[in-house]
C-alpha cells in the first residue's frame, strides 16, 4: 500500500509540474477538466485486486517501474523504422505519434472527401476548441476509472477526427501511436476522439506499437461517436513491446440505426488491460466487438467488455478468443446490459480461450443484466486444450506434433482475423501469427 501511494504522489507531482510550465496555454474549459480530472485520480489512487473489477489483474509491477513523462519534442524517427508496424499495400490516411505526441513528419493524408476533418488533437483544441469540447471526455468518463482520470489529466495531444453528414471515406483513417523508451521508461497519454455524422461512413485502425527490450506505459483513452445511421469499421491493434504496459479505456456512443463493428487484436504487451464499453442509445442499433489475444511467458492480457443496450431493437454480438502457452494469465469480463425500454434487444456473447500448457490460465467472466422481458440474449465460455483426435487424426496422415499443433492453433484463431474487411491489415496479422507460433514459417508453407 506505501508504495502505491507513493506512486500516486509522483504522478500528482508530474502534474503540477506540467500545469506550471503550461499556464494559459489551454482553454479554460480544458484546464479545468484536467484539474477536475487529476483531482479525481487523487481520491480515487491506483485500482487494487480488493476492486472487484481488478481482482484478477495485479497492477503491482506496473506501479514498481519509475516511469518518467515522455519528452515534450518527439524523438525524431526514420520512417523505415516505422515499416514493421504499418501495412504494406494499404491505400490509407495515416497519422503517426510519437509518445502520445503527433509527428507531421512521418504522417501521410493524400485525398480526403471535403469536410473530412484528420488532424492532431492538440491542433483542433487550437483552431476549434468549442467544437472538440461538445464531446471530449463526454463518453469516457473518469469518476470512477482511475487510469481515465489520469488520461485526462494529462491530455495535451492525439488524434481528431470529425466525418461530416452523408460523407463516405473511402480510405481507411490509420492512427499509429507509437512508443519509445530507449534511456529510462516513460509513460504517455495518448487521446483519439473520432466523431461520425448521420449517414457517415469510415473505417478506423487504431496501432499500438513499440520495440521490443524498451519498458514503455501506454495509458489509452479513445471516444467514437456515431450519429444517426453512421457506420464504423474499427481495427485495434496492439504490438506493443513484450516489456511495455498497455491500458486503455474505449467508449462508443451509437444513435439510432448505426452500426459499430469493432476488432481488438493484442499480440504484445507484459501487462495489458483493454476495456470498452458501448452504449446502444438509439433504437435499431448494431454493435460488434469481436477480440483476439495471443499471450506467453508471463504475461497478462484483461479484456473487459461492456454493451448497454438502453434502446428497444437494438442487436450485439461479441466473440472474444484467447491463446495462451507457458505461464501466461488471461482474463475476459464480458457485460451485456439490457434496460427497462430495451425491449426486442437480440444479443449475443461467447468467449473461447486455448490453454497451450498446464501453467496457462484464465479467468472468464460472461455476464447478462436484464431487466426487461421481450428479448433475446445468449452467452457462453469455454476453456480447453487442442482437441487430442485431431491431433491424432492429423499425426497419422504425416503431419508432425508440432505443425499439427500449429494448424490447430491457427485455425482456433483464424475464426477472428478471417472477419477483417481489410485485406492488407488481415494479411499481415496472419503473418504475425505464424511468426509467434513455434515452427510457424513452415506451418505456414505447408497450409499454403
Amino acid at each position: 500500500m506505501i508504495g502505491t501511494i507513493e506512486t500516486k504522489d509522483t504522478y500528482l507531482a508530474d502534474f503540477a509540474r506540467r500545469e506550471r510550465e503550461a499556464a494559459g496555454r489551454a482553454p479554460a474549459w480544458l484546464t479545468a477538466l484536467r484539474q477536475e480530472a487529476i483531482a479525481r485520480f487523487g481520491e480515487l489512487g491506483f485500482p487494487t485486486r480488493h476492486h472487484e473489477e481488478w481482482r484478477f489483474t495485479n497492477i503491482a509491477p506496473l506501479l514498481e517501474v519509475p516511469f518518467h513523462p515522455a519528452p515534450a519534442e518527439p524523438e525524431r524517427l526514420m520512417l523505415e523504422r516505422l515499416r514493421a508496424f504499418t501495412f504494406p499495400g494499404l491505400d490509407c490516411c495515416q497519422l503517426v505519434f510519437v509518445n502520445g505526441r503527433y509527428a507531421p513528419e512521418l504522417s501521410t493524408f493524400g485525398y480526403l472527401p471535403e469536410g473530412v476533418q484528420v488532424l492532431s488533437l492538440a491542433e483542433a483544441l487550437e483552431a476549434e476548441p468549442e467544437a472538440v469540447g461538445a464531446h471530449l471526455a463526454r463518453y469516457a468518463e473518469f469518476e470512477q476509472q482511475a487510469f481515465t482520470a489520469l488520461n485526462t489529466a494529462f491530455l495535451e495531444d492525439g488524434a481528431f477526427v470529425s466525418l461530416p453528414r452523408g460523407v463516405i471515406v473511402e480510405r481507411p483513417i490509420h492512427l499509429l501511436y507509437v512508443s519509445t523508451a530507449p534511456e529510462k521508461p516513460t509513460v504517455s497519454y495518448p487521446r483519439t476522439l473520432f466523431i461520425a455524422g448521420e449517414n457517415s461512413q469510415a473505417t478506423l485502425i487504431e496501432s499500438y506499437a513499440g520495440w521490443d527490450g524498451e519498458v514503455y506505459f501506454t495509458n489509452a483513452v479513445t471516444e467514437i461517436v456515431l450519429g444517426e445511421n453512421a457506420v464504423v469499421d474499427h481495427y485495434k491493434v496492439l504490438r506493443e513491446s513484450l516489456q511495455a504496459f498497455h491500458i486503455a479505456d474505449m467508449r462508443v456512443h451509437l444513435e439510432r440505426t448505426s452500426n459499430f463493428a469493432s476488432h481488438s487484436i493484442t499480440l504484445g504487451g507484459a501487462l495489458v488491460r483493454n476495456e470498452v464499453y458501448a452504449r446502444l442509445n438509439g433504437e435499431g442499433g448494431e454493435c460488434t466487438l469481436n477480440g483476439l489475444y495471443l499471450a506467453n511467458g508471463r504475461r497478462l492480457v484483461d479484456n473487459h467488455t461492456a454493451i448497454d443496450h438502453a434502446m428497444p431493437n437494438c442487436t450485439s454480438h461479441e466473440v472474444y478468443k484467447g491463446i495462451l502457452d507457458d505461464r501466461a494469465h488471461g482474463v475476459f469480463n464480458g457485460k451485456i446490459f439490457v434496460r427497462p425500454d430495451a425491449q426486442k434487444t437480440d444479443a449475443k456473447q461467447t468467449n473461447k480461450t486455448l490453454l497451450l500448457s498446464e501453467d496457462a490460465q484464465i479467468n472468464t467472466k460472461p455476464q447478462l443484466e436484464i431487466f426487461a422481458d421481450d428479448v433475446r440474449c445468449t452467452h457462453g465460455a469455454t476453456v480447453g486444450q487442442l482437441d487430442e483426435d485431431a491431433l491424432f487424426y492429423m499425426r497419422s496422415r504425416g503431419i508432425g506434433e508440432e505443425q499439427a499443433r500449429n494448424i490447430l492453433t491457427f485455425a482456433f484463431a483464424s475464426e477472428i482475423i478471417s472477419r477483417i474487411k481489410v485485406e492488407p491489415v488481415r494479411a499481415q496479422l496472419e503473418q504475425a501469427l505464424f511468426e509467434q507460433l513455434p515452427g510457424g514459417h513452415e506451418t505456414e508453407e505447408l497450409l499454403k
